[in-house]
């Protein structure tokens, strides 16, 4: 790279440095690319000490949900999401792994009491229940919402022959 690339790439540096008002870094040449290192601002965690969990179990996988109790969400975790695939997704073993693996991202809010919201009748829900009661959360609410229809599907009407 020529000199005067040089001098541009470094004039170009302090220049956005200087408007975004961050502090000038330095530039990193690589072949023919010049990059500048920004720093982000750092991200502030809010502590969440209740909040909910919505377990969706399918016949093909099993979905868990870590939210506040306002529904926004805090972690989420799935059976292909862990590499698993085919029959395998919705397996109780499958489940449990998913509950934990979405437990140690919501960790971090410091979560300490959950209500419980299973919608499914998949194989998974049972198993991702006995996971979450091996986290240590304490479950203040177990509730079952899988949508089951009042009069069903209006019928076909009647063949005449």
């Amino acid at each position: 790279m020529s000199e005067q690339n040089e001098e541009k790439i470094d004039a170009f540096a302090e220049l956005s440095a200087e408007q975004s008002g961050e502090q000038a870094h330095p530039v990193v040449a690589g072949e023919g690319k010049a990059i500048v290192k920004k720093r982000g601002k750092k991200k502030v965690l809010r502590h969440v000490s209740n909040g909910c969990v919505h377990i969706q179990a399918t016949y093909n996988n099993t979905i868990i949900t870590f939210t506040d109790a306002h529904g926004n969400v805090l972690a989420q975790s799935s059976a292909g999401r862990l590499g698993f695939k085919g029959p395998k997704k919705s397996t109780p073993y499958a489940a449990s792994l998913i509950v934990r693996d979405a437990f140690e991202k919501a960790k971090r809010y410091g979560l300490e009491e959950v209500a419980v919201y299973v919608r499914g009748i998949g194989s998974g829900r049972e198993g991702a229940l006995r996971a979450l009661h091996t986290t240590g959360l304490a479950v203040s609410a177990l509730k079952d919402v899988t949508p089951i229809p009042h009069n069903g599907c209006r019928p076909k009407k009647v063949r005449r022959v």
